[in-house]
């Protein structure tokens, strides 16, 4: 018989539509804020907009979610820190 194995942390790796939950629940609240909008202000231009907004959410949401790193800003401190002193003097000068 065949065992499977235990999966334990899956919420890490769950993915919906390509973005991770926490990027695709901003882009549900997004398509029904857009709903929200459409309802109480119907127009073809809100429409348009509405769904260019939704489509260009999704796409910088999934460069976010493949590429981290082009949005993440750099370290701004060191990895170690150091009493050390830097020189290119001889410690033992007479």
């Amino acid at each position: 018989m065949k065992e499977y194995k235990i999966h334990r942390n899956i919420r890490k790796k769950a993915m919906l539509f390509g973005l991770p939950l926490s990027l695709f629940a901003l882009q549900l609240v997004s398509v029904i804020g857009s709903l929200l909008v459409l309802i109480f202000s119907f127009g073809i231009k809100v429409l348009i907009g509405a769904i260019l907004w939704n489509i260009g959410l999704f796409l910088v949401l999934g460069q976010l979610s493949a590429h981290p790193e082009r949005f993440l800003s750099p370290k701004v401190f060191p990895t170690s820190i150091s009493n050390k002193q830097i020189s290119h003097w001889p410690h033992d000068i007479d």
